[in-house]
């Protein structure tokens, strides 16, 4: 199979077109690096020509009301560009209770995404996973004050981007869901006490303290962001990932 994968060259989108290869499949990464502009639509149709499959790995540059133009924006242009090249399947990846937080831009951005792909032309899977266990230190960074870091007592469940990369190269390779699938990590944690955890094995000379209104994190109320029943639960577990 051919896959166009759309921000191939980033964290999730290496490692996806890295397996779908080894799998014996063809996939071809597109960025701005490589001349893909999938706002201005510069290489769109050429990026999807022929492909079985697009994989949609493109992030907002931003995580304010911004990055509500550009899905719009992105999805729209990849999307008639994919019905115009006859592609089968359309995979984006998104984010486990995206849309129980309307407080927070990037998640409606994100709820704007699955929109437009579900009501699109082309049959579709989409990929919802929990927090990447690679963000903690900056959700950490986003909230650190000298030495203190304020982090809310927010129920995560924290994902390894490795994990989330096998779960789209799987999805993408397959038929369409024309639905969604869940993924997570093993471990609920509170993010305070992921906080103190990762402080602790990185003899990081910080310390936490709980502020439920801190960081992107203080607009989530309850366990929205945590597994839900039907998820597929990864096998890493964050103190493996850590060490």
């Amino acid at each position: 199979m051919k896959f166009a994968v759309i921000g191939g060259t980033g964290r999730i989108g290496s490692q996806v077109v890295q397996k779908l290869n080894a799998a014996g499949h063809q996939a071809v990464p597109h960025s701005l690096s490589t001349g893909v502009d999938i706002i201005t639509g510069q290489g769109v149709d050429d990026a999807v020509a022929g492909v079985d499959t697009v994989i949609n790995l493109a992030n907002s540059p931003t995580f304010d009301e911004a990055s509500l133009d550009f899905f719009r924006t992105s999805m729209t242009n990849l999307l008639a560009a994919s019905e115009k090249a006859g592609v089968g399947h359309f995979v984006v990846l998104s984010i486990v209770g995206v849309d129980q937080v309307p407080g927070m831009d990037y998640y409606r951005a994100k709820v704007l995404q699955e929109d437009l792909l579900k009501a699109g032309p082309v049959p579709y899977s989409i990929v919802r996973a929990t927090q990447f266990m690679e963000f903690v230190d900056a959700v950490m960074a986003d909230t650190t004050d000298g030495e203190t870091v304020r982090l809310p007592h927010t129920p995560l469940q924290p994902i390894a981007a490795t994990d989330v990369s096998d779960a789209v190269a799987e999805v993408a390779a397959g038929a369409p869901l024309n639905g969604v699938l869940n993924i997570a990590g093993p471990d609920v944690y509170a993010l305070d006490e992921l906080g103190r955890i990762t402080i602790t094995a990185k003899n990081d000379g910080r310390s936490v303290v709980t502020d439920d209104t801190a960081g992107l994190f203080g607009a989530v109320h309850g366990d929205v962001l945590t597994a839900p029943g039907d998820a597929r639960i990864a096998p890493t577990h964050y103190a493996d990932w850590l060490s």
